[in-house]
């Protein structure tokens, strides 16, 4: 083989290697947190989870199943095509809170039309057994993809750029429409959760009970702060340095260094949603139905 070819197709194994994802983080991510979920939740809350997914047909939506959790997790993504019918759920997905500005929730979540509200919502649906079926199957799904954004950190911090949507960025080689928050939600969560040891129960393996504990911790306002910090520290201050200082003037770029340094971040932020979906679930639907600010 000519030199000039082996070259080139060298240059191109490289190039996916480094950057291709298997799946974006709307599948991928937000399956490993739901994963984990499932192997951390008591075997009780295991057993009325798949009843309630059991009833998947309630839902009307045949081209968005949920007869997993995993299938669940994806569920508030796979509807927005449907337009109309679900169109009042699209600000519930993330909560743009100024990475450049003190941490105000209670700006960003008017009215509760963010993700942090909406978990919530969904836990108290789900532990409130008066509800009908339906409601607290969506309930459910809505609930396990939204903890699943909260621990993506573009999806709890912005800094007028729609979470990062709208700074261009490079993974790599991979520039053209790459932006910030793509790289979070796709080649990076990639690359976090595939590499060994890989998978949701390799991750969750590595992590002692006492500790699984005090991640489970806290509330979804907690978790948002937390969060918030991480797209500051995590995500804008890897690629940009100072989010708050001008924009750069040419298009930044993750390295290979940045992206190893990142993922052992990126697989904890994965590994704490899926804890912390875990104990949300046990509180819903054990004994006492335990339901983020309920009174009692």
């Amino acid at each position: 083989m000519p030199n000039r070819l082996l070259a080139a197709l060298c240059g191109f194994i490289a190039l996916f290697s480094f950057a291709a994802p298997a799946q974006a983080y709307w599948e991928y991510g937000h399956e490993t947190v739901a994963r984990i979920a499932w192997l951390q939740m008591r075997p009780d809350t295991r057993a009325k989870v798949a009843s309630l997914l059991r009833q998947g047909k309630l839902l009307e939506t045949p081209d968005c199943p949920v007869a997993t959790l995993e299938q669940a997790s994806v569920w508030a993504d796979c509807i927005k095509p449907l337009g109309e019918r679900f169109s009042y759920a699209y600000s519930w997905h993330y909560q743009n809170v100024d990475v450049c500005k003190p941490f105000d929730l209670k700006a960003a979540c008017k009215d509760g039309n963010c993700v942090s509200a909406q978990i919530d919502r969904a836990a108290r649906l789900l532990a409130d057994r008066t509800v009908p079926a339906r409601e607290r199957l969506m309930a459910l799904a809505f609930l396990t993809h939204f903890v699943g954004d909260l621990h993506q950190p573009m999806h709890a911090g912005d800094h007028g750029d729609l979470g990062g949507n709208r700074v261009a960025a490079n993974y790599g080689v991979v520039s053209g429409r790459a932006n910030l928050h793509g790289i979070w939600d796709g080649w990076l969560a990639e690359r976090a959760i595939s590499t060994p040891p890989a998978g949701a129960a390799s991750i969750l393996a590595q992590v002692p009970e006492a500790d699984r504990n005090r991640i489970a911790e806290g509330t979804a306002e907690d978790w948002s702060r937390e969060m918030w910090e991480k797209s500051r520290s995590q995500a804008y201050q890897t690629l940009l340095g100072d989010p708050c200082a001008a924009p750069p003037a040419e298009r930044p770029t993750m390295d290979e260094t940045e992206v190893r340094a990142l993922i052992p971040l990126v697989r904890d932020n994965v590994l704490n949603g899926g804890i912390r979906l875990a104990r949300l679930l046990d509180d819903a639907l054990g004994p006492e139905a335990k339901a983020p600010g309920q009174k009692r």
